[in-house]
């Protein structure tokens, strides 16, 4: 009796999960995965979609829109203080109007932007800068490991703490899953306010599992900012002996262009904490004179838009010459992938630069999957050999470069909270354009029909790895 009270139970559950998943998922093939899943085998799908299935953050939506309607948000007035450094209309252009359309920002001259090659580079910048703050310090990353690196960071930000200046501390609760709580509370003792992002914040939310905040963002007095690939560990430093070199970049940002990624800040901050801290909204020029145009794109989950979707095909879409992607992981899907495939036919120089070593299995063997699909149309890979790659930059034309946390997967295109900076300077332009190459020259070239003399099986495990791409 009770077996079958369970079993009827389930069936209905799943039943009514698959009208759910209908009626919200994103995609029509996840939307057909699920239904047939939650239908026939209710047992497993059904814990598993409440888990894992929904691409839309909606308490964070819901969250957005009560705060505005309190009136809590600044952006408004920053885009009225800014409007000093927007670029002149005769600037403009189709392709930006899109871009700023996505940001919800235009893109602001004024700025410096310094490209970090690399864990030594990104920290001393970023310890610097945290040394010089006077005001306050904003940081936040998907992980932090109670290391070297780690333990470093928090002996700064507690002295900065001691000198009186106000530091705000945001982290993943699910990419820190193992830092210690006596790291939070030697922070918290020393006058951080060190928070979870809370995911699975609210009734609705208790047992999601399926969204990361994934955003690496530092700022200080809301004149500087980092943002880029590296996240707090002594593995970003290359000190993990089995992945080795660990190459990445990061890129620092001064001018009032700042007042994006402090906005970015500000929302997840007030998500987790229902909080809303004293920050400094005027906006600054560099103070070297540069005058570098910048366009910071954040997305995420709870947009309206797949904003980190749109980004990549618009990057790619309005590439004329060249498009150059460097990521760690490549599992796009389809749009993204008749981007490439429509740029390779138009002649534009495509090219994907890839870890040759994996640090996730079913993501490197998924990626195979997709190798013929654009080579066909002439995609070039590239698999970087020299330690494990884990960058995410974007070349497009001689006209653009871009630097964030998004990767080239599902993930960061749905499921995660990102944020990417776009620089149109010739000078960074160039800059970007000689690490590419370099990385190039330590990269080995994906040979024709690689895929096809895998053996059977492996070619099995790529199309079984592929099946499971919606969710990595």
């Amino acid at each position: 009796m009770v077996t079958a009270v369970l079993v009827t139970l389930f069936h209905v559950m799943g039943l009514a999960s698959s009208i759910h998943a209908v009626m919200s998922t994103r995609t029509s093939q996840g939307a057909i995965a699920w239904a047939v899943s939650l239908n026939t085998f209710p047992y497993l799908a059904v814990p598993a979609y409440w888990v894992l299935g929904r691409s839309k953050f909606q308490g964070y939506v819901t969250a957005r829109r009560t705060m505005d309607l309190r009136n809590d948000d600044v952006e408004n007035d920053v885009i009225r203080t800014i409007v000093p450094y927007r670029l002149p209309a005769s600037g403009a252009t189709e392709a930006l109007s899109a871009a700023e359309a996505l940001a919800e920002m235009p893109m602001l001259r004024g700025n410096r932007v310094d490209l970090l090659i690399d864990g030594d580079a990104t920290f001393l910048s970023i310890f610097e800068g945290i040394d010089r703050a006077e005001r306050y310090v904003l940081v936040q990353f998907f992980i932090v490991h109670d290391d070297g690196l780690g333990r470093e960071l928090k002996r700064r930000l507690i002295r900065k703490a001691a000198e009186g200046v106000r530091v705000y501390f945001l982290y993943d609760e699910i990419g820190c899953h193992d830092l210690p709580q006596s790291y939070i509370r030697e922070l918290r003792d020393a006058g951080v306010q060190i928070f979870e992002f809370n995911t699975r914040k609210g009734r609705r939310n208790r047992f999601q599992l399926n969204f990361r905040n994934h955003r690496k963002i530092v700022v200080v007095d809301g004149r500087v900012a980092w943002i880029g690939g590296h996240n707090v560990g002594d593995e970003y430093l290359g000190k993990d002996p089995k992945l080795g070199h660990w190459r990445d970049t990061h890129v620092r940002i001064e001018g009032p262009a700042v007042l994006k990624a402090q906005l970015s800040f500000l929302e997840d901050w007030r998500w987790a904490t229902d909080r809303v801290p004293e920050l400094d909204w005027a906006p600054a020029a560099a103070a070297d004179g540069s005058d570098v145009p910048v366009l910071l794109i954040p997305t995420g989950p709870a947009d309206e838009l797949e904003t980190a979707n749109l980004m990549f095909v618009h990057a790619i879409n309005s590439a004329r010459r060249r498009i150059w992607i460097a990521s760690p992981y490549f599992v796009p899907d389809p749009s993204v992938m008749v981007a490439l495939q429509l740029a390779g036919l138009r002649g534009v120089d495509v090219r994907i630069l890839i870890p040759d070593e994996p640090d996730h299995m079913l993501v490197y063997l998924a990626a195979y999957s997709y190798f013929d699909e654009a080579g066909q149309t002439g995609a070039s890979f590239y698999r970087y050999t020299e330690g494990f790659l884990h960058e995410k930059a974007m070349l497009i034309d001689d006209r653009m470069a871009t630097v964030g946390t998004a990767n080239f997967d599902n993930r960061s295109f749905r499921l995660n909270f990102e944020i990417t900076a776009a620089v149109a300077d010739a000078a960074f332009v160039a800059e970007v354009e000689q690490m590419f190459e370099r990385d190039f020259e330590r990269s080995r070239l994906m040979e024709a029909g690689e895929y096809d003399r895998k053996p059977w099986w492996f070619r099995l495990a790529v199309r079984l790895a592929r099946l499971t791409a919606p969710i990595q």
